[in-house]
């Protein structure tokens, strides 16, 4: 799948500390990705999120790349020189929207790649992006935010639409982009899991709504 495949994403190594630049350079090349969904008015700021939460820690990194070789290392620094007002501030409030993100985009491809539809509409993808708000965002969102994006899923594109569009315009048969998309989540879906997991165990994720 041209969009999502051209740049790929280093596998968790076995510490399970994920390294800095290879994962940011990795999801600068993501935010397109809500361009396929249309309904500019809901997603252009989902990706407009994305793409500027990935600055605050690459602007760290570059101070420093031997001392913020992983998101790790930028935590456990931002959490010592901020004290108090850590975790909402820095490098580690912007990952921690930039992963919320990431993960209503993977719960939303993984629901399709698992073939989740509903039966009387089987090339809508609310059902798919319902999902992946409920997951990932729903909680995260006021009320406003709640009604947009519920009023969005009605003009979001057909799966087939959606599908070509990935593939940057070339017409692949459903099954192959299909298997492009369970390549990709596979590839991600690990090296979220360790950012969740180490937000957990930092108790740095915050529940305010924005």
């Amino acid at each position: 799948m041209a969009l999502l495949l051209e740049h790929e994403f280093r596998p968790l190594p076995p510490d399970g500390r994920v390294e800095t630049l290879p994962f940011l350079e990795a999801v600068a090349h993501l935010p397109p990705f809500f361009d396929c969904l249309g309904t500019p008015i809901v997603y252009s700021p989902v990706k407009a999120d994305l793409a500027g939460n990935i600055k605050p820690p690459r602007a760290v990194y570059d101070s420093d790349p031997a001392k913020f070789k992983t998101l790790q290392d930028i935590l456990q620094v931002e959490k010592e020189l901020h004290g108090s007002a850590w975790p909402k501030t820095g490098a580690t409030l912007a990952l921690m929207w930039l992963k919320r993100g990431l993960k209503f985009m993977l719960v939303l491809l993984q629901s399709i790649s698992d073939g989740e539809r509903d039966e009387e509409h089987p090339n809508l993808i609310r059902v798919n992006a319902l999902k992946a708000y409920e997951v990932a965002l729903k909680k995260y969102h006021g009320w406003m935010l709640q009604k947009l994006f519920m009023g969005s899923i009605y003009a979001l594109p057909y799966k087939s639409d959606l599908l070509k569009a990935l593939e940057k315009g070339k017409d692949v048969k459903e099954e192959e982009s299909i298997e492009k998309i369970h390549q990709f989540v596979s590839r991600v879906s690990p090296i979220l899991d360790a950012i969740y997991e180490m937000y957990a165990a930092m108790n740095a994720e915050l529940s305010y709504k924005a």
